[in-house]
């Protein structure tokens, strides 16, 4: 049996820090993991902006309520399903998530989780666990499965290492010069051949 880890943002849903900073206001909530490759420098960055300029939950709720998935995301992960089983493997947390999920006909999802005080001021984050895209592929092999992962960014490169197959989908062009060892793929249709093309490797 074989298992298909994907990223979230990016892969089939819109960067929904981005969408904060678009509505917002607030460039400096544009950076990611493909900016900034240390997950916890970003986080912490993050919630200083956030505390500087008064915003909490309510603000990420308002900007993920108007979102939808990427053009093509759920045909592409409804045939993906259909040929895989399917995980998502995401920093994101599940306070962020859950409206996508929804849309999404809620795969399953792995990722984190955020300290929400009672104004709604996002206090801290919990990591499920460091390096977990990584760590969940090495699971999944512990079980005998065989990985095909895809992502984005800087933080999906382990998940790709580990799998037994890796592949880029959309990244900037940092990261494809950094990681040549990966196929890229520019769309879900590339995407689709990918999968198919590593299922029969």
């Amino acid at each position: 049996m074989q298992i298909a880890c994907l990223d979230l943002e990016g892969v089939l849903v819109p960067e929904i820090w981005i969408g904060v900073a678009e509505r917002t206001g607030i460039d400096e909530l544009r950076a990611t993991t493909r900016d900034i490759p240390d997950y916890d420098v970003l986080m912490r960055q993050r919630l200083r902006i956030l505390d500087e300029h008064g915003l909490g939950i309510g603000e990420f709720q308002a900007v993920i309520g108007e979102m939808e998935p990427l053009p093509g995301a759920r045909d592409f992960l409804e045939w993906l399903k259909e040929r895989f089983q399917v995980v998502i493997l995401s920093d994101t947390f599940y306070e962020f998530a859950a409206p996508l999920m929804k849309q999404l006909g809620y795969p399953t999802l792995f990722c984190h989780k955020l300290s929400i005080e009672e104004n709604g001021r996002i206090a801290d984050y919990h990591l499920r666990q460091p390096d977990q895209k990584r760590l969940s592929v090495q699971a999944f092999h512990q079980l005998n499965f065989r990985v095909i992962a895809a992502g984005d960014s800087y933080n999906d490169t382990s998940m790709l290492s580990e799998a037994d197959r890796g592949i880029l989908f959309c990244p900037p062009q940092n990261v494809i010069d950094e990681f040549p060892q990966f196929p890229v793929t520019k769309d879900y249709d590339e995407l689709r051949a990918a999968f198919l093309e590593a299922r029969e490797d």
